[in-house]
C-alpha cells in the first residue's frame, strides 16, 4: 500500500477472487485511496465489528466503531457463504454504518440483481472488470457523509465562534474610544489655557 496522508479516503474491498481482489487494490490506490482488501463478506463484518448473525433485534446492539475510519465499501455480488447484497443489506440495518457508501461489483449483468442493490441503498452498481474511470465516480460519494457531519454540527460548536468574533469587535471598539480619548486630551488642555491667558489679559486691563 502507499503512504497514507490525512487527505486520503479509506476504502474496504471486499472480493472472494484474490485477481480482482488485487485489482481493485490497485485502481483505487492510482486514484489515491488508502485500501483494506477482504475476502468475504463475513470477514468485512468482522472488520466493521459487526456479528455475522443477527443474535439481537437491535442492530446498534451487534456493532461496534472500527479502530479506523471507514468511508467507502465495494463489494463483489456473488460470494461464497454471504453476498454482496447481504453484506450490503447489514450495512444499511446498522445505524453506526448506515452512512457509509456501498458499492456493489458483478460480472453479470443482470438488471433485477442491480435494481434489487440500487433500492437496498447502494450507490452505485458496476460491471467487471472494474476501470478507473469508474473509480472517479467513487469520490463524490465518499464525500456525502462527511459534508453531512458538516452540515449537523450542533449549533453550540458554532456558538463559541460567533462570541469570540464579537469579543474581538468590542474590543477594537473600546480601543479606538480610549485612543480618541487621548487625543481629545490636548485638545481641551489647550482650550483650557487660552482661557486663563484671556482672563489674566483682562484682569491686567
Amino acid at each position: 500500500m502507499g503512504v497514507v496522508t490525512e487527505s486520503q479516503f479509506h476504502v474496504l474491498a471486499v472480493d472472494d477472487s484474490p485477481f480482482d481482489r488485487k485489482m481493485i487494490e490497485r485502481l483505487l490506490q492510482k486514484s489515491s485511496c488508502q485500501v483494506t482488501t477482504v475476502d468475504s463478506g463475513s470477514k468485512a463484518l468482522e472488520f466493521l465489528g459487526l456479528r455475522e448473525s443477527n443474535e439481537s433485534d437491535d442492530p446498534n446492539a451487534t456493532s461496534t466503531s472500527p479502530e479506523v475510519e471507514i468511508n467507502l465499501i465495494i463489494t463483489d455480488y456473488c460470494m461464497p457463504g454471504m453476498t454482496g447484497y447481504d453484506l450490503l443489506k447489514r450495512v444499511k440495518e446498522s445505524a453506526a454504518f448506515r452512512s457509509i457508501p456501498v458499492v456493489i461489483m458483478s460480472s453479470e449483468n443482470v438488471p433485477a440483481r442491480i435494481s434489487r442493490c440500487l433500492e437496498e441503498g447502494a450507490e452505485e452498481f458496476f460491471l467487471k472488470p472494474v476501470k478507473l474511470a469508474d473509480l472517479t465516480k467513487l469520490k463524490s460519494h465518499m464525500m456525502k457523509p462527511k459534508l453531512k457531519k458538516e452540515s449537523e454540527k450542533p449549533a453550540a460548536e458554532v456558538k463559541p465562534e460567533i462570541e469570540e468574533k464579537e469579543s474581538s469587535v468590542i474590543e477594537i471598539l473600546t480601543l479606538h474610544q480610549e485612543l480618541d480619548s487621548e487625543q481629545q486630551e490636548p485638545v481641551l488642555s489647550n482650550n483650557k489655557r487660552k482661557s486663563m491667558e484671556e482672563v489674566i489679559s483682562t484682569t491686567d486691563r
